[in-house]
């Protein structure tokens, strides 16, 4: 087995940075995808940040980047900063995707300009 997502990724798809190790492992992508599709939205950012760091680069293929940011973009939907990379990801990659891509630039937009408050409104009525 390897040792986490990105090795596994570096080892199946290959690294523009680093030298690929010896892996004795059986290589099918879809055991790829089984791991990705559960795995916890650090580890596929993790993934991403270090195979592609500049994100026009790296090995992974272009669905597998869009299919890793789909899957953290719903383990974290509220997340401005997290939905403007994806939509610069989809951008880089697309035309295909423009749509989807300002769509989630303007869901990062509208998300900074919803006021947000720990304190319930019925709270904030009485101690104002």
């Amino acid at each position: 087995m390897h040792g986490g997502l990105t090795e596994h990724a570096r080892c199946l798809f290959g690294d523009e940075y680093r030298e690929v190790p010896e892996c004795g492992l059986e290589h099918r992508v879809h055991y790829f995808v089984e791991e990705l599709t559960f795995a916890a939205p650090d580890d596929i950012l993790a993934m991403l940040h270090t195979l592609c760091p500049h994100g026009v680069d790296g090995a992974l293929p272009v669905w597998v980047r869009n299919l890793a940011y789909r899957l953290v973009l719903l383990q974290r939907p509220d997340e401005p900063a997290l939905l403007r990379e994806a939509a610069g990801s989809l951008w880089k990659h697309g035309p295909d995707w423009d749509e989807i891509a300002t769509g989630l630039r303007r869901r990062a937009e509208f998300l900074e300009a919803e006021p947000r408050t720990s304190v319930p409104e019925q709270e904030r009525s009485a101690a104002g």
